[in-house]
């Protein structure tokens, strides 16, 4: 068969890096990067190449499975939708709608069919326990925004594109490509942002591979980045450099957040960070004089007890100095597809959060409790107890806390089903599981992280390939299980007929079509981000909220914090993201895991001379809840009494291929499912008190 090209969009990651696709129709020829991609400017990292690993993968689930006496063996598809919805409604028969809950793993967010879907099989369950990874690392973001500016999807971006002066606390852009910042490429980004005369700091208890090329770096001990950002704040009013801008008639609650920041002085933000009291009161005046600033805060300031605080003050600081809704600050997307209006609150009234938990009293957001509590949910006894779980391209026990704790609960489930593509340590519990797609089977159109993207751009591409043995998609795996529950004959729009319907009520309807999309190869450019906030605000009196009273109530308890370690735990553990690698599913390609163990934990020289430990040595590291043993990896990127391990590895089926021989732990089998930030319920990765000893 002939070559064929084809421009499309990777959707692995937040980054939506522009693809060009060669294949015969049957393979893959080649993954390159596109030139012309207006948002990704040529750019690709290791993980895009990768796309065609996971449809060739040989551990695939290619056809439905049953669990017969412990033992899969494939059935049809027709039986595996009865018996799914059989065994579902059996179970809300005798534990009632509560008694069935869904999890969905991070992959949904990129496949705009399962978006579709999803909603409308929860519906049809009727159940309120809905649980995803959004808990395990961005809700502080969508509390904020809900609270600050009345909807969780109206989230600030940074406009790294125009900025003069950037602060990164908790985040590695440089090879996340952003993360609730579409950035692909950043490194080329910060780099221009340097040549036109500007600065980029960066604020993390790691030197990371950003922090490597910025023009400034601070370690900062974990959990106190909250303390840091207050302490700016009450520096700039100290300083008299408060200036809202174009804002002034849309932003309330200034005084009332003069008051709650003045026992956040430089002087305290560090005895609790370790950064010097004077470049503390640097930073804050240089930010403010800046002619563009931006702060962005991100993984380590979202995964922390105090992550809702962080993104709250985090706004607030880009506001009080003029840097919000302007170019070079943080701004908000028009999107081709505007998600925001999709699902409008206006005129609402809500009360958050929706509701609490039912054993730990946690919050609920967005309509799902946080991934933190299912272990719990699913353990005690009650009325709403969990029985039966679907999972949707999820692994809770490799990537929640305490993923063992998960493991041990899905173990005494009455029922599970599982959409997935592989045997995983999640899945394996299943009695049932539906093959999922991979990208290059599916359509594309990356809804939500358009949402998110430095530049407004819009791109669409059809499924290459058909998925294997004649399966139906996934979104239509979803609609027909929907189907199945709700007793309709017939399932409903496919993605691309409801894409035609929604791209007319977007920003750009003339410009943006299905046809336009289609015919243009690289993706339409819709320009810079531009000042729209006041027309899409959605508080009760279209104001910006600066001190909404669940942030001031909170702030009793970050005077009162203590660092994490202890004698028993001293060290204190934060986590660590990879460019060969995304969650636990990407392990899964060989081109990805091939070479040295890059599953280590990193720690200070200092730390290891006083521990006995020696490179590459193995070493056990313990916190309340579990214990590993790994390889140490000694540098002095590490701050000291920090150490640090990646995310997304531990897969220990023995039915999943890893391409790497060495044995890898998961980072999960040490955090701690107690530790959560009480606002949003965002589960506390960072800062887990840890002992780190020599084998």
């Amino acid at each position: 068969m002939a070559t064929q090209k084809q421009h499309r969009t990777c959707n692995i990651c937040e980054a939506m890096c522009g693809l060009i696709v060669e294949h015969d129709g049957n393979d893959v020829l080649s993954i390159k990067p596109d030139p012309n991609d207006p948002l990704s400017r040529g750019h690709i990292c290791p993980k895009a190449v990768a796309l065609q690993d996971f449809r060739t993968d040989p551990d695939r689930v290619t056809t439905p499975l049953l669990k017969v006496d412990g033992v899969f063996r494939e059935i049809g598809w027709d039986e595996a939708l009865d018996i799914a919805a059989e065994k579902l409604r059996a179970v809300q028969e005798q534990h009632g709608r509560d008694g069935v809950g869904v999890y969905l793993g991070n992959p949904n967010a990129h496949k705009f069919g399962n978006l579709l879907n999803l909603p409308a099989m929860v519906k049809a369950l009727g159940t309120r326990n809905r649980y995803s990874s959004a808990t395990a690392d961005q809700i502080p973001h969508h509390v904020a925004s809900i609270h600050m500016l009345g909807h969780p999807m109206l989230v600030p971006i940074p406009d790294v594109d125009r900025t003069d002066f950037m602060v990164i606390i908790g985040g590695n852009p440089v090879v996340s490509n952003g993360s609730i910042m579409t950035a692909p490429g950043f490194g080329r980004r910060m780099e221009e942002i340097k040549a036109r005369g500007g600065r980029v700091v960066v604020i993390d208890p790691r030197r990371t591979e950003t922090a490597e090329k910025a023009t400034d770096h601070y370690f900062i001990r974990p959990e106190t980045d909250a303390f840091l950002m207050l302490a700016l704040i009450h520096e700039i009013f100290a300083a008299n450099l408060v200036d809202v801008g174009a804002l002034a008639t849309r932003v309330k609650g200034l005084g009332a957040l003069q008051d709650a920041v003045a026992p956040f002085s430089p002087e305290m933000a560090a005895d609790r960070t370790g950064i010097d009291v004077e470049a503390i009161r640097k930073l804050a005046r240089d930010f403010a004089n800046a002619p563009s600033a931006i702060c962005y805060a991100r993984m380590g300031a979202s995964t922390q007890s105090f992550g809702s605080l962080c993104q709250w003050a985090n706004n607030a600081l880009n506001i009080i100095t003029g840097n919000f809704d302007r170019a070079g600050g943080a701004m908000f997307t028009t999107p081709a597809l505007d998600y925001v209006a999709m699902t409008s609150r206006k005129g609402q009234q809500r009360t958050y959060p929706e509701r609490r938990s039912r054993v730990s009293n946690q919050p609920l957001y967005n309509g799902e409790f946080p991934v933190a509590v299912m272990a719990e949910e699913m353990e005690t006894p009650g009325e709403g107890q969990i029985k039966a779980l679907i999972s949707v391209a999820g692994n809770p026990v490799l990537t929640a806390p305490n993923g063992r704790r998960i493991e041990k609960a899905l173990e005494n489930l009455d029922f599970m089903v599982s959409i997935d593509i592989h045997i995983n340590d999640t899945t394996r519990h299943a009695d049932l599981i539906l093959p999922g797609t991979v990208a290059l089977e599916e359509d594309i159109y990356d809804m939500v992280f358009h949402s998110f993207a430095v530049r407004n751009t819009a791109a669409y591409a059809p499924a290459i390939f058909a998925p294997p043995m004649g399966n139906p998609k996934e979104w239509e795996v979803i609609a027909r299980l929907t189907a199945r529950l709700t007793g309709a004959s017939k399932i409903g729009p496919s993605p691309e007929q409801m894409l035609t319907m929604l791209l007319p009520q977007g920003y750009h309807a003339e410009q943006v079509t299905l046809d336009t999309l289609a015919n243009a190869e690289s993706g339409i450019d819709l320009g810079p981000l531009v000042p729209n906030v006041s027309e899409r605000l959605e508080t009760p009196d279209n104001l910006i909220n600066l001190a909404p009273a669940v942030f001031i109530d909170d702030l009793p308890r970050l005077l009162d914090f203590a660092p994490g370690s202890t004698h028993e735990f001293p060290m204190q553990m934060i986590g660590r993201r990879q460019v060969r690698s995304h969650n636990s599913w990407t392990q899964n390609s060989a081109r990805l895991v091939k070479g040295r163990n890059r599953c280590t934990v990193q720690i200070h020289p200092e730390d290891a001379s006083r521990l006995g430990i020696l490179d590459a040595a193995q070493v056990v590291v313990v916190s309340r809840v579990g214990a590993v043993q790994m390889p140490a990896e000694i540098t002095d990127s590490m701050a000291p009494g920090v150490i640090s391990i990646p995310q997304g590895w531990g897969q220990k089926n023995g039915s999943i291929h890893t391409a790497s021989a060495q044995p890898t732990v998961s980072i999960n089998d040490l955090t701690d499912d107690m530790r959560i930030d009480p606002i949003s319920g965002n589960a506390a990765f960072n800062g887990v008190a840890v002992a780190v000893r020599p084998v």
